[in-house]
Protein backbone atom coordinates (compact mmCIF):
# COMPACT_ATOMS: atom_id res chain seq x y z
CA UNK A 1 0.00 0.00 0.00
CA UNK A 2 1.07 3.56 -0.72
CA UNK A 3 0.16 6.99 0.61
CA UNK A 4 -0.20 9.59 -2.11
CA UNK A 5 0.16 13.19 -0.96
CA UNK A 6 -0.94 15.52 -3.76
CA UNK A 7 -0.65 19.30 -3.41
CA UNK A 8 -2.86 21.02 -5.96
CA UNK A 9 -4.27 24.47 -6.66
CA UNK A 10 -7.60 25.24 -5.00
CA UNK A 11 -9.33 25.68 -8.34
CA UNK A 12 -8.42 22.09 -9.33
CA UNK A 13 -9.20 20.47 -5.97
CA UNK A 14 -12.98 19.93 -6.18
CA UNK A 15 -12.88 18.44 -9.65
CA UNK A 16 -9.92 16.23 -8.68
CA UNK A 17 -11.66 14.94 -5.54
CA UNK A 18 -14.82 14.21 -7.57
CA UNK A 19 -12.90 12.30 -10.24
CA UNK A 20 -10.91 10.31 -7.68
CA UNK A 21 -14.01 9.38 -5.68
CA UNK A 22 -15.91 8.47 -8.86
CA UNK A 23 -13.15 5.91 -9.54
CA UNK A 24 -13.41 4.48 -6.02
CA UNK A 25 -10.52 6.25 -4.27
CA UNK A 26 -10.98 7.52 -0.71
CA UNK A 27 -9.62 11.04 -0.32
CA UNK A 28 -8.87 13.26 2.67
CA UNK A 29 -8.76 16.97 1.79
CA UNK A 30 -6.68 19.48 3.76
CA UNK A 31 -6.71 23.25 3.15
CA UNK A 32 -3.12 24.52 2.98
CA UNK A 33 -1.26 27.64 1.87
CA UNK A 34 1.56 27.71 -0.66
CA UNK A 35 4.71 29.72 -0.24
CA UNK A 36 5.37 30.96 -3.78
CA UNK A 37 2.33 33.14 -4.51
CA UNK A 38 0.97 32.82 -0.97
CA UNK A 39 -2.14 31.45 -2.61
CA UNK A 40 -4.44 28.83 -1.17
CA UNK A 41 -3.88 25.30 -2.25
CA UNK A 42 -5.22 21.92 -1.24
CA UNK A 43 -3.36 18.87 -0.01
CA UNK A 44 -5.01 15.53 -0.71
CA UNK A 45 -4.16 12.29 1.09
CA UNK A 46 -5.00 8.98 -0.58
CA UNK A 47 -4.31 5.49 0.70
CA UNK A 48 -3.87 3.43 -2.47
CA UNK A 49 -3.17 -0.23 -3.15
CA UNK A 50 0.02 -0.76 -5.15
CA UNK A 51 -1.84 -1.92 -8.27
CA UNK A 52 -3.99 1.28 -8.27
CA UNK A 53 -1.14 3.83 -8.12
CA UNK A 54 -0.99 4.38 -11.89
CA UNK A 55 -4.77 4.93 -12.10
CA UNK A 56 -4.68 7.55 -9.33
CA UNK A 57 -1.67 9.30 -10.87
CA UNK A 58 -3.39 9.38 -14.28
CA UNK A 59 -6.42 11.13 -12.76
CA UNK A 60 -4.23 13.68 -10.97
CA UNK A 61 -2.27 14.37 -14.16
CA UNK A 62 -5.44 14.70 -16.25
CA UNK A 63 -7.17 17.16 -13.90
CA UNK A 64 -4.23 19.27 -12.67
CA UNK A 65 -2.84 20.95 -15.76
CA UNK A 66 -0.18 23.66 -15.57
CA UNK A 67 -1.23 27.04 -16.92
CA UNK A 68 0.21 30.55 -17.25
CA UNK A 69 -1.10 33.36 -15.04
CA UNK A 70 -0.26 37.02 -14.62
CA UNK A 71 0.64 38.28 -11.17
CA UNK A 72 2.46 41.31 -9.81
CA UNK A 73 5.99 41.22 -8.49
CA UNK A 74 7.34 43.93 -6.19
CA UNK A 75 10.10 46.21 -7.52
CA UNK A 76 13.37 46.12 -5.59
CA UNK A 77 15.56 49.13 -4.95
CA UNK A 78 18.99 48.66 -6.55
CA UNK A 79 21.86 48.37 -4.10
CA UNK A 80 19.64 47.95 -1.04
CA UNK A 81 19.26 44.29 -0.12
CA UNK A 82 15.81 43.26 1.06
CA UNK A 83 14.14 46.59 0.25
CA UNK A 84 11.23 47.21 -2.07
CA UNK A 85 10.31 50.31 -4.04
CA UNK A 86 6.76 51.54 -4.33
CA UNK A 87 4.92 49.94 -7.20
CA UNK A 88 5.10 46.60 -8.84
CA UNK A 89 5.17 45.14 -12.31
CA UNK A 90 3.26 42.29 -13.97
CA UNK A 91 4.99 38.93 -14.27
CA UNK A 92 3.75 35.80 -16.03
CA UNK A 93 4.17 32.64 -13.92
CA UNK A 94 3.28 28.98 -14.33
CA UNK A 95 0.66 27.76 -11.85
CA UNK A 96 -1.35 24.62 -11.46
CA UNK A 97 -0.12 21.14 -11.97
CA UNK A 98 0.45 19.06 -8.89
CA UNK A 99 3.25 18.22 -6.52
CA UNK A 100 2.89 14.55 -5.66
CA UNK A 101 4.67 12.41 -3.09
CA UNK A 102 4.20 8.63 -3.04
CA UNK A 103 5.20 6.98 0.23
CA UNK A 104 5.27 3.34 1.27
CA UNK A 105 2.86 2.49 4.07
CA UNK A 106 3.91 -0.13 6.60
CA UNK A 107 0.49 -0.41 8.19
CA UNK A 108 -3.01 0.83 7.43
CA UNK A 109 -5.79 0.63 10.01
CA UNK A 110 -9.31 1.97 9.48
CA UNK A 111 -11.30 2.03 12.73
Amino acid sequence: MKLIIAIVQDEDASRLVSNLMKDGFSVTKLATTGGFLRAGNTTLLLGVEDDKIRAAMDIIEHVCKSRRQMTTAPSTMPGVAGSYAAGSYPVEVTVGGATVFVLSVDQFVKL
